[in-house]
């Protein structure tokens, strides 16, 4: 079991997220609070001058209560004017030492409080003392408040993504991540998804694969061993030529495994060329006494895999069908060619068109004796695929069973290339 991959210890990405936005946003207050005090630091700056003129100017030294009231009325400001030893000469007692209050001081040594703008004139001076930074702060737990869902949102479907790429590497290939939506994080999760299945896929395969093909080797290799054994006893020709029929049946059976494994892991082909169907049908068809007709079809593709393709075509209706055996060639409207292999043997029973298919597939009620259909049929189907075709069986008029290999063919020059 693959050994479960661990984070480093600290901060998860959703905390990492959602702190570094709230961190923004902090950084954007302070910024704004600094640029408006700067902003209201150089609007102070002409008023401190002439305020203190005009002040100077206007508030007698003796009975200064009066004048400073109307002022007071005039400006639409809270005022107090306090005397050199600090004492309150007349005004707002309240309003000394408020954060907002402008200060003049006058030539005398006396000094002038003003806090203007000033609603209520009867209202209390820490009324309008508000800290620009409230406003701010709201605005940053608000958005802080905003980004929390979508931030969660998007570190939850990772979370999930996470999840599912840890249970299929700690050995469960059916998990899957299944997120939809059409962002960057949905893809990932699809392209892995895609890449689990086939991953999947090609594990069963092959742990079937090695399963039927344990079975099926230890029928020839049990006959090989009575063999040998007997004749060591006693030599006679057709013990030999049991061995020799064995040996063939055992080398056939792992040629046949070799390229099937080889099929489920090359993408392309290894070479292609132009291939005559009829010419090859025809020299396989020998071999087993099959009657083959048609017209010359030609089609690009691997010699190797055709022959193998048209081989176990006729081998199957010799080892399971009856004779004759009849075979037709013929070349498609598109391009590429058709092969129909008949044989006048029983057929094949209802529900089995597609099993039949299956590597190592034996019917119900079939003995040992008789065997599968091994890996011939299942071989058809794969180099048909793997050249742009399809192997399907249908059934034929009367008796016996006709398996068709539709044959596109692939562009020359695509050796090697994945479809």
């Amino acid at each position: 079991m693959a050994p479960r991959v661990r984070l480093p210890r600290g901060l998860s990405l959703f905390w990492k997220i959602y702190l570094t936005v709230v961190a923004a946003v902090v950084i954007v207050a302070i910024a704004v609070a600094v640029v408006f005090r700067i902003a209201n630091a150089n609007e102070a700056g002409p008023w401190a001058e002439r305020g203190r003129t005009f002040f100077a100017r206007t508030l007698p030294a003796e009975n200064p209560g009066p004048t400073l009231e109307r002022l007071a009325g005039a400006l639409g400001a809270d005022l107090a004017l306090v005397g050199p030893d600090g004492r309150i000469l007349a005004g707002d007692p309240r309003l000394p030492g408020q954060r907002r209050a402008f200060v003049f001081t006058l030539p005398d040594g006396r000094v002038v409080h003003a806090r203007f703008g000033r609603d209520d004139p009867d209202g209390d001076p820490h009324d309008d003392d508000r800290n620009p930074l409230v406003p701010i702060a709201i605005v940053a737990i608000l958005i802080a408040l905003v980004a929390y869902p979508v931030v969660r949102h998007l570190t939850r479907r990772l979370e999930r993504l996470r999840s599912g790429v840890e249970a299929w590497g700690a050995g469960d290939l059916s998990a899957r991540v299944g997120l939809s939506g059409a962002d960057e994080v949905a893809a990932v999760a699809k392209s892995f998804d895609a890449a689990a299945e086939t991953v999947e896929r090609l594990v069963r395969a092959h742990a079937s694969l090695l399963a039927n093909a344990s079975h099926e080797l230890r029928s020839p290799l049990a006959r090989l061993r009575m063999a040998i054994d007997l004749y060591e006893a006693a030599p006679r020709p057709d013990l030999k030529r049991e061995i020799v029929t064995s040996l063939g049946e055992l080398d056939a059976l792992v040629e046949e495994i070799l390229l099937a494994s080889r099929l489920d892991h090359v993408g392309g082909l290894d070479r292609t060329e132009p291939v005559d169907l009829l010419a090859l049908a025809a020299e396989e068809g020998a071999a087993v006494d099959a009657a083959v007709t048609g017209a010359p079809a030609e089609l690009i593709g691997d010699p190797r895999l055709l022959r193998r393709l048209v081989r176990n075509l006729f081998q199957n209706a010799a080892r399971h069908g009856a004779p004759p055996i009849e075979a037709e060639v013929a070349p498609r409207a598109g391009g590429g060619a058709t092969i129909r292999v008949r044989d006048h043997g029983p057929g094949l029973p209802d529900g089995e068109a597609e099993r039949v298919f299956e590597a190592f597939y034996r019917p119900a009620g079939r003995s040992e004796a008789a065997g599968g259909w091994g890996l011939g049929l299942s071989l058809v189907r794969q180099i048909a695929r793997r050249h742009g075709g399809e192997a399907l069986y249908t059934r034929a008029e009367g008796n016996g069973a006709c398996f068709v290999a539709e044959l596109p063919g692939v562009p020359e020059g695509d050796a090697m290339r994945g479809r």
